[in-house]
């Protein structure tokens, strides 16, 4: 076999092969067997037809098609393999002569990944915001401590912005009552958005035993999007009572004896947190830098199934279990079509030059990933997901995912290792160090997991 390649552009190449007709010999007697097995020709056994008889009852050219069709993936395989190159996707196929006795020739179009050279990354600098716990922010995770334990008691008034009423809804479209469209006994307070839009206008001012009557579109059920006229009737109203902000309430609410010492507590939580968002920034804005530097062809085929992929998950999945049409979505997030399939096409154009970016990376600083690393990070992943560890390891068998899961760890080590050679300052001018951070959050960042098509392509 004789082999030739030929650079269409950066991220596509046309392969051109001539296989001697001996080396279809193998292929060749397959296809004398298995139409062996498929054929009946009196006089002789299944399975024992000679070659001879065969060409002459079906044709040679029904032989040719079957030992071409078994015989062209090994040879483009063998091809791929001799040129080095790492294809992505299925080839684009022709038979260009065939010749029964002499020769078997073909090309195959596929698009490859790109050939990248990563500069020096050293002199990356960027600014991250500071670490400032104000008091307005231990003010307000506080308040939202105290939130949580409050208490209702019944009040014989009228429902105000805030309380909690106990309501029975029953919901029309078309003037007809909807089978899933009637709940009794439902708690809701009283502006905090959990229901149907409109709802919070209807109850107030209502006393039990009152009901109101609005028109919203329903989020879900059998007629999810559809216009409807909900009664709501109102069989409780209750207030809600804060408790004091005391030590008592630190006692109740925490492990802590005083005020002061939940509050030196929420500084230290809130510190940790704004340090833990700190370096997710620092890695978002040193892997925009990294990609402004390096020349990153995408290519066309690729994009389109990664912006396919996308769409598909937003409307069939996310937004499926919300509730929501794609239209329904545009309109509340205030976009057109136009700006969604820009933003959706800008975005996957960053997830695979991410990917192409780390991955040469992975390579050039020969980073591994060891079992207890991808361990950690199936764990992560199964918590994300909402599964038990178990249960997710065995969906990544099953499924031929645990090389994606590699390439993820892989990737997050990779943009580490950038991160830990840039300079990172706050908007004080202090440097940052990052080492402990980065090592929590590379994994999980949005960055080092922005698409699976390329290794999807790659392992297709």
């Amino acid at each position: 076999m004789k082999s030739a390649v030929e650079t269409l552009n950066p991220t596509r190449v046309r392969l051109t092969v001539e296989v001697p007709f001996e080396e279809l010999k193998d292929s060749l007697d397959a296809a004398y067997q298995k139409i062996n097995q498929q054929v009946t020709v009196k006089g002789f056994r299944k399975g024992k037809i000679p070659a001879r008889v065969i060409d002459q009852r079906f044709g040679r050219g029904a032989v040719l098609e079957e030992a071409v069709n078994d015989a062209l993936p090994k040879f483009y395989t063998e091809a791929v393999n001799e040129a080095e190159l790492t294809p992505l996707g299925q080839p684009e196929v022709d038979i260009t002569e065939l010749k029964d006795g002499e020769t078997l020739n073909f090309t195959a179009e596929v698009d490859i990944r790109p050939t990248l050279e990563i500069p020096d990354y050293s002199g990356i600098e960027v600014e991250v915001d500071a670490i400032e716990v104000s008091d307005e922010d231990v003010e307000k995770s506080v308040e939202q401590l105290r939130e949580r334990f409050a208490s209702t008691s019944p009040v014989e008034r009228a429902a105000e912005d805030g309380d909690v009423v106990t309501i029975d809804l029953e919901a029309k479209v078309d003037g007809e009552v909807l089978e899933d469209g009637v709940a009794s006994g439902v708690s809701y307070t009283i502006g905090s958005g959990e229901l149907l839009d409109g709802i919070d206008e209807a109850v107030k001012g209502l006393s039990a035993g009152e009901e109101g009557t609005f028109t919203s579109e329903l989020k879900g059920g059998s007629a999810a999007g559809r216009e409807a006229e909900v009664t709501v009737k109102v069989t409780q109203v209750a207030a809600r009572e804060l408790p004091e902000l005391d030590d008592d309430f630190a006692q109740l609410a925490s492990e802590f004896d005083t005020l002061d010492e939940l509050k030196a507590d929420s500084i230290k939580r809130l510190a940790n947190m704004k340090q833990y968002d700190q370096a997710t920034q620092a890695q978002e804005r040193v892997l925009d830098k990294l990609l402004e530097l390096v020349e990153v062809p995408v290519p066309e085929k690729l994009l389109e199934d990664e912006v396919n992929t996308r769409k598909h998950n937003l409307e069939h999945h996310q937004l499926g279990q919300m509730g929501l049409t794609l239209d329904k979505y545009l309109e509340i997030q205030g976009k057109t079509a136009e700006e969604f399939e820009t933003e959706t096409r800008e975005a996957a154009v960053k997830g695979i030059k991410t990917q192409f970016v780390l991955d040469e990376l992975v390579k050039k600083e020969n980073l591994g990933v060891n079992q207890e690393e991808l361990t950690e990070h199936l764990m992560r992943r199964a918590a994300s997901s909402g599964m038990s560890p178990d249960q997710f390891a065995q969906a990544v068998v099953e499924g031929g995912q645990v090389p994606l899961l590699v390439g993820e760890v892989a990737r997050g080590k990779a943009l580490a290792v950038v991160v830990e050679a840039a300079t990172v300052k706050d908007t004080n001018g202090e440097i940052v160090d990052l080492d402990e951070e980065t090592e929590e959050t590379t994994e999980v960042t949005e960055a080092t997991e922005a698409t699976e098509t390329a290794d999807e392509k790659t392992e297709g």
